[in-house]
């Protein structure tokens, strides 16, 4: 059974939280390799900067592909997410906002 736009777009969510802790934690973030230390304290990963800007780039990218789904005919069950209102399209979106600004500034 195919998908529908509100379970791709859930699923599509997982992307916009990795772009969005990166953009506020930057090499300290979980999703980089950061860790907390005993005493509760974030601590960097020793990824590079130009590494972290390519599992950004990667999140952008799937979300950029997520966006663009639609179906060819009324025989394909691609769910019609370029014709979708839903609020998580949104929050998809401004993920790929947020993600292309990090590399540019990064």
């Amino acid at each position: 059974m195919a998908q529908t736009v509100a379970e791709v777009l859930t699923a599509a969510e997982d992307s916009v939280t990795v772009i969005n802790d990166i953009n506020t934690n930057g090499n300290k973030s979980v999703h980089v390799g950061g860790t907390t230390d005993a005493d509760g304290n974030a601590v960097a990963s020793d990824m590079s900067q130009a590494d972290i800007n390519v599992v950004v780039q990667r999140n952008v990218d799937h979300l950029e592909t997520i966006l663009l789904y639609e179906p060819v005919d009324s025989d394909d069950d691609t769910p019609n997410v370029v014709g979708s209102s839903s609020s998580k399209k949104t929050t998809c979106s401004g993920g790929v906002t947020t993600g292309k600004a990090y590399i540019a500034a990064n």
